[in-house]
C-alpha cells in the first residue's frame, strides 16, 4: 500500500515538472503539500478498510456480524457455567440448616460461583445440593468435579462444600476467527432445506450447541437423526427438547426427525509430569487439569482421541518441562456419535518418582556389595 511519503514525493515532483521550481522542505508550500498528502493517504486507508470489510474472509467485528446475519449465523455470546454444589454440616442437626441464595463458593484458583436459589439441609441429614452458576461468564467456569472447596462466607453451621460433578456450559464470547469459519462453512456446504447441511447449520445456530452429527436414513428411508453436543459436553434434556421442537416445525414433509444425545465415553487420564525449575508442581498440575477440562468439551464429538493431541496440549501449558501420558494407553478411534468426556485425572510428580527409583537402585546396589 502506498505511504504518506510517496504521496508527498509525487506532489512535489509534479509541482516541479509543471513549474520548474522546487518546494523547499521548510517552505509554506511543502506544508501545504504534506496536508494534502495526509488527506489523500487517509482516503487510501479508508478505502483499504472498506475493501476488507466487504468480504467475510477479511471482515472484522460488527461488519463480520453483518456478514454472518446474511447467512443465518450469529456470534455466540459469553455464557456462565452452571452445575451443582453440595454443602455439608459436621454432624446431623436437630433443625434445618439454610444455605441462602447467592452463597459464594470457589475453587482453589479463585474461580467464584454463586448459588442461584436457597436450599435447606434437613434436620438429621448431613448435606444438601444447590444449583450454582459462575460469577462471571466464560469458559473459566468449566471446572472438574471436586474442585470447588471453599466458601467466601460459610452459612451458619455449614462446614464444607464441594461439587460432586463438573460444572459446564461456560462459554467465552466467540471471536472473529471462529465466527468467520462458521460463516465460510455455510458457503462450502450450501443448505437447500433438505440436505444434511441444512440440518447441521440449523442445529449449529443454537448458541448452546458446539458440534452436531447428522445421520440421514439412519432408521430407514425418510428418517434423519440429529446428535448434538453442548458447549460443556453432554447436552441437557432441555436443549434436546428445544432442538426436537424446532426440527419438528422446520423438517421436510413426511420426514421423521429424531434428536438424541450422543453416546458418552468417559476417558480417565493419568500422566507423569515434570515442572520447570523454580515452578511449583501443584500450580502446574492444577493448570494442566484445567486445560484438560477445557479441552474435553462438546467440540470433541465424533473426533478420534489421539495421545499425541494430549501430549501436545499438556506441553503447551506454562510451566511444564516434560510429561508422560500413562492413560489412555492407546488412541481412541471414536465413531461419529460418541462424545469423549473427561473422567478422573491423575497427575504424578515425575521428579519424585525418579528420586524414588534412584533410591531403590542404590539400595539394591549396596545390598549386592554387602553380599560380596
Amino acid at each position: 500500500m502506498i505511504c504518506l511519503e510517496d504521496i508527498y514525493a509525487g506532489l512535489a515532483a509534479e509541482f516541479q515538472a509543471q513549474t520548474g521550481k522546487t518546494a523547499g522542505s521548510s517552505s509554506e508550500l511543502a506544508v501545504r503539500f504534506y496536508a494534502v498528502a495526509a488527506q489523500i493517504y487517509a482516503l487510501y486507508v479508508q478505502g483499504e478498510w472498506t475493501r476488507r470489510q466487504c468480504f467475510p474472509q477479511t471482515a472484522e467485528g460488527e461488519d463480520l456480524d453483518k456478514h454472518a446475519q446474511l447467512r443465518g449465523v450469529s456470534r455466540r455470546q459469553a455464557a456462565k457455567a452452571t452445575g451443582t454444589v453440595r454443602f455439608y454440616v459436621d454432624q446431623a442437626q436437630e433443625t434445618d440448616t439454610e444455605v441462602p441464595a447467592e452463597t459464594v463458593c470457589m475453587t482453589a484458583g479463585g474461580v467464584r460461583f454463586l448459588t442461584t436459589q436457597a436450599v435447606v439441609i434437613p434436620a438429621g441429614e448431613l448435606y444438601a445440593e444447590a444449583p450454582v452458576e459462575a460469577a462471571q461468564a466464560g469458559a473459566s467456569g468449566n471446572v472438574g468435579a471436586g474442585t470447588i472447596v471453599y466458601m467466601a462466607l460459610p452459612p451458619v453451621r455449614v462446614a464444607a462444600c464441594t461439587n460432586p460433578g463438573p460444572l459446564s456450559n461456560g462459554l467465552d464470547e466467540e471471536g472473529d476467527e471462529a465466527l468467520r469459519e462458521r460463516v465460510l462453512a455455510t458457503y462450502r456446504r450450501l443448505a437447500n432445506g433438505a440436505n444434511s447441511a441444512f440440518y447441521r447449520q440449523a442445529a449449529m445456530s443454537f448458541p448452546e450447541v458446539a458440534a452436531v452429527t447428522v445421520l440421514p436414513k439412519n432408521r430407514g428411508v425418510g428418517t434423519v437423526d440429529i446428535v448434538p453436543a453442548a458447549q460443556g459436553g453432554v447436552p441437557s434434556q432441555a436443549l434436546l427438547a428445544e432442538l426436537q421442537g424446532y426440527f419438528d416445525r422446520v423438517r421436510e414433509i413426511a420426514v421423521d426427525v429424531e434428536v438424541s444425545a450422543p453416546t458418552v465415553q468417559t476417558v480417565d487420564v493419568a500422566l507423569k509430569l515434570w515442572a520447570k525449575e523454580g515452578r511449583d508442581f501443584d500450580d502446574v498440575s492444577d493448570a494442566v487439569e484445567q486445560t484438560l477440562t477445557d479441552w474435553f468439551n462438546g467440540e470433541r464429538l465424533g473426533r478420534p482421541l489421539l495421545r499425541a493431541q494430549l501430549i501436545s496440549l499438556i506441553f503447551g501449558v506454562d510451566g511444564v518441562d516434560n510429561c508422560e501420558v500413562l492413560q489412555p494407553a492407546t488412541d481412541l478411534p471414536l465413531n461419529t456419535v460418541t462424545l469423549p468426556v473427561l473422567g478422573e485425572v491423575t497427575v504424578a510428580d515425575g521428579t519424585v518418582q525418579e528420586e524414588t527409583d534412584q533410591g531403590t537402585e542404590n539400595t539394591g546396589g549396596e545390598a549386592e556389595n554387602a553380599e560380596v
